[in-house]
């Protein structure tokens, strides 16, 4: 909701009006720097330092979700060797987060718009804490799954939070601001877990081996509870709402019997109950659809707020945010492999060459949505495609030209450029996403974007599958000396690259659905702003005349 606007009490009702921020009345608005805190939506955090130390304490929590979900994967020989783990139980230490954390996305998102997102963020980052206790002090690999599928499911219910806190709590024209820290902190977590994972692994610290990867997120969590109950400011959704059982249900199944067969396929030989499973999650989130719609007509609370996707921001961000995180899925994997088994770098080595990389999300990020966005809109996300597709076909010239005897400055080009481009998408693709969602529905706005970032993430593991183990395990079968061996993980990767620049020409059309600019920026902060309000609340979303 933009300055100058007033709800309306008039249920489901659907009007199209011109407001002006200019003048007298913009002073007396609820979403200004001026507005109290109450526990209502349409309002804001006070206008002072405290929502700057909520966004620090929300974004750490991020961090340390996006670091936890990638540090696990450098320390895994560790954790095999040290603790004794199966295969099977090391692909569920990773899958079973994965899996926990996806199913639960939307749900997390939608009990913090009932109960209260301060609430849900605090319960979810002690129960992570206390989940990566039981990780690090895990005594066999059973207990290690068993922890690391709770501490999924924690940050199911505390990741979701982190958007909707922002986008209750700051007004619109500082939301740029805000998601430009965001995407930098995406930027971060991206390349710092390994990073990380290989410094505490490779130290041994107190003769722990991998145990420190786990235990690190103890201070950081008891820190975010102490300082997260004394300056988040408490919002949920004004209208009272009910928690959909039926569709919980129907929505953690579906995305289970879609990402479990992703998950474990290559392992179990891709068997024919897996593309079974997969077909069949279309027909029960094609019931969750139906069912969703009913439940909406009779009582205003499904899980899945449908109306969601006639904001057209909202439907083609997630459009976007679908694919381009089957392209993230695809390369971060194919990435690391290709550095450790291919080129048979340590962890460290392969970790400390991603730093130009993360440098360079976390700068683009920035300047993207506080100067850029606002004067250039859709054109800066475009761009940002073209920039990352760039910076892949220069990483597969490079990696076809030196072969195995490429060193870690020689990547710094190519990952610099796809750096930049990914800053120049994450930041500004969250805030035009969510730019137009009335607040209300912000906890399930956020849940959803989170949880098709990980389908997007999923379905690109699964792809690996097929665009680089599929050429890798050809070349290996002719592979007799280590020469050969790590020749053809290069030639899996070249490959795999190839496919993630064709998704990034996809993610590049589908960028012309977006808005050509976000409400919020530039003119959209203006007189030019129609005003569509929301059926149910009164709540209403700007829409860009135009």
């Amino acid at each position: 909701m933009t300055s100058g606007e007033r709800t309306t009490a008039t249920p489901r009702q659907r009007t199209t009006r011109t407001t002006t921020t200019d003048g007298p009345a913009a002073k007396a608005t609820t979403d200004g720097p001026t507005a109290k805190a109450t526990g209502t939506e349409g309002t804001t955090a006070p206008a002072d330092r405290r929502r700057w130390f909520a966004l620090a304490i929300v974004m750490t929590a991020a961090f340390m979700d996006l670091v936890d979900v990638t540090i696990v994967n450098i320390a895994i020989p560790s954790i095999q060797r040290e603790a004794g783990a199966t295969f099977s139980q090391i692909q569920w230490i990773t899958a079973g987060y994965a899996l926990a954390f996806a199913a639960g996305l939307i749900t997390g998102g939608r009990l913090g718009d009932i109960h209260g997102r301060k609430r849900l963020f605090l319960i979810g980052i002690g129960g992570f804490t206390l989940a990566s206790a039981l990780c690090g002090f895990a005594v066999n690999p059973e207990m290690l799954v068993a922890s690391r599928i709770l501490q999924g499911a924690m940050a199911a219910l505390m990741v979701p939070q982190v958007l909707s806190i922002v986008h209750a709590t700051f007004p619109a024209h500082e939301r740029g601001k805000v998601f430009g820290l965001f995407g930098a902190i995406v930027g971060l977590g991206a390349v710092s877990g390994p990073l990380l994972g290989a410094l505490l692994t490779e130290g041994d610290l107190f003769g722990l081996a991998w145990r420190p990867i786990f235990l690190i997120n103890l201070p950081v969590g008891i820190a975010g509870l102490i300082l997260g109950s004394r300056f988040i400011t408490e919002s949920k959704a004004p209208k009272a709402l009910k928690l959909d059982l039926v569709g919980v249900a129907l929505v953690t199944l579906g995305l289970l019997m879609l990402l479990y067969p992703l998950t474990r396929g290559r392992e179990l030989g891709w068997p024919l109950w897996g593309y079974l499973s997969m077909g069949g999650s279309l027909v029960v989130l094609g019931a969750l659809v139906a069912y969703e719609r009913r439940k909406g007509a009779r009582d205003g609370s499904p899980l899945v707020e449908l109306s969601l996707f006639k904001v057209k921001s909202f439907a083609a961000g997630i459009a976007v945010q679908t694919v381009f995180g089957v392209a993230l899925g695809i390369f971060f994997l194919v990435w690391t492999l290709y550095m450790q088994f291919g080129l048979g770098w340590s962890p460290l080595k392969a970790g400390l060459t991603g730093i130009p990389f993360s440098i360079a999300v976390s700068t683009a990020a920035g300047l993207s949505v506080q100067q850029l966005v606002p004067r250039f809109g859709r054109t800066v996300l475009q761009a940002g495609a073209l920039l990352m597709g760039t910076g892949i076909l220069l990483y597969i010239w490079e990696a076809g030209r030196y072969g195995l005897a490429i060193a870690p400055w020689q990547m710094a080009l190519p990952l610099i450029v796809m750096g930049a481009g990914m800053g120049l998408i994450v930041a500004p693709l969250t805030d035009a996403i969510l730019s137009e969602v009335p607040r209300e529905h912000a906890g399930s706005a956020s849940g959803l974007i989170n949880t098709v970032q990980q389908m997007g993430n999923a379905l690109g593991l699964g792809l690996v599958s097929v665009v680089f183990y599929g050429v890798v395990d050809d070349r290996l079968t002719e592979a007799t000396t280590p020469t050969a061996a790590g020749t053809a993980f290069a030639d899996g990767f070249q490959h795999a690259l190839g496919w993630v620049a064709a998704v990034m020409a996809v993610i590049f059309l589908l960028m012309w659905a977006l808005p050509a600019r976000p409400a919020g920026a530039g003119e959209g902060e203006g007189p030019g702003a129609e005003v569509l309000e929301d059926e149910r609340s009164g709540e209403r979303a700007p829409q860009l005349v135009g």
